[in-house]
């Protein structure tokens, strides 16, 4: 049967219009911080604060044994809010464009509703995570020592691609690899009326620009999903010289980490091998990001157990296709088993504008439904530890 929690509703509202009112940046969450501590507080959850400079872990009491955790990340991005809300962003320049604000309000409904709830089977570690945006978040919270006893990890990322009340549960990669790249390009420069005297860095790049689509047309299996995207391509310096040196930056996303490892060689490969062509040096050089998130069969399976009993067959859907987008979560599945997840915030009749968007908004009604749903996977997940 459905439960209806309208008080609980309400105050997870007003909880997520907080904090959307005070977006803060990566490692700066500190007003965030202390309103989480104070709904902790309000609970009567311990927990310690200041964890990887902003984060919070809380503990909920169990038997004795191995933990299951349940993370939100709580950065915002540097967009300027075009929303129109009334509870838009009072900081200038900054937002929570990537509902990292619902995530935080669910998790803490979850926290609530275990702690009302209790004989759990397993102990619950709630971990308020900064700086996902920048990558190091997770990172910073593992070094801290967060995942000590932790058997289990689940989180989940709001999705406006699917309707309210839905939830996403798959197994294998939900999202890809990040990895940047930067080459480097010289050649010799000339007057522009005498190209023959020069080696001209910017038809080097350009043709290093056309050659790199070739790596995911025709090196990788179509099957496989892979993005080369060369985002910046800096040369020259006037109308009438001819460069002398070029830089080209970009990206790499991958979600299987064999096509990861090729795809990277294969950037270094074309860039050595066109600029020996076109007699220019070259220095290649790669920016290591986050893992592609992989989801285990066996910790999907306890996903969506948890979501048929929260919100029905009907509602629990597979993922339409991979976020080629990156998710530090990747650094806690290396860790531990686990499960990542999205829960759909599309209301009917609305504009789905994209995440990282100065229009991005999640409808409302997904804060009760995640709530429900970590809290019932936490006791799906502790009940599994102990073989029920």
């Amino acid at each position: 049967m459905k439960q209806h929690y309208p008080e609980l509703a309400a105050r997870l509202v007003a909880v997520r219009r907080d904090l959307h009112r005070h977006p803060e940046l990566a490692f700066e969450e500190r007003r965030t911080a202390e309103r989480i501590a104070s709904e902790l507080d309000r609970i009567g959850i311990p927990y310690r604060a200041g964890v990887a400079e902003t984060g919070i872990v809380a503990d909920i009491d169990g038997p004795p044994g191995p933990k299951i955790a349940l993370r939100a990340d709580m950065d915002a991005l540097p967009i300027q809010e075009e929303t129109g809300l009334p509870f838009a962003s009072e900081n200038e320049g900054v937002m929570h464009a990537c509902g990292h604000d619902a995530h935080v309000t669910m998790v803490l409904g979850a926290a609530e509703l275990l702690t009302k709830e209790g004989s759990l089977p397993a102990p619950v570690r709630i971990l308020f995570q900064p700086a996902e945006e920048r990558g190091s978040g997770a990172k910073a919270m593992i070094d801290a020592g967060v995942l000590e006893d932790v058997a289990m990890i689940f989180g989940g990322h709001v999705d406006r691609s699917y309707s309210t009340g839905q939830i996403v549960v798959h197994a294998g990669a939900v999202n890809a690899s990040t990895d940047g790249f930067r080459i480097e390009i010289d050649g010799k420069g000339a007057h522009a009326a005498r190209p023959h005297e020069g080696v001209d860095a910017v038809v080097v790049g350009s043709l290093l620009v056309t050659a790199l689509q070739s790596v995911v047309a025709r090196e990788v299996n179509p099957a496989h999903a892979a993005v080369v995207t060369v985002g910046r391509f800096a040369a020259g310096t006037a109308a009438n010289v001819l460069a002398s040196r070029a830089i080209l930056e970009g990206t790499i996303r991958t979600l299987l980490p064999s096509v990861r490892e090729h795809v990277i060689a294969s950037v270094e490969r074309i860039a050595r091998s066109i600029a020996e062509a076109q007699t220019a040096s070259v220095r290649v050089s790669f920016l290591e990001g986050t893992p592609a998130v992989l989801n285990s069969p066996e910790m999907a399976a306890l996903a969506r157990r948890a979501a048929l009993e929260v919100v029905g067959a009907d509602n629990t859907v597979e993922l339409h296709t991979p976020n080629m987008g990156g998710e530090d979560f990747a650094y806690f599945l290396e860790k531990v088993r686990g499960c990542y997840v999205r829960l759909g915030v599309r209301a009917p009749g609305t504009e789905a504008h994209p995440a990282h968007s100065s229009r991005f908004d999640v409808d409302e009604g997904v804060l009760l439904v995640g709530a429900r749903f970590f809290s019932r996977l936490a006791k799906t997940a502790g009940a599994a530890l102990h073989g029920r």
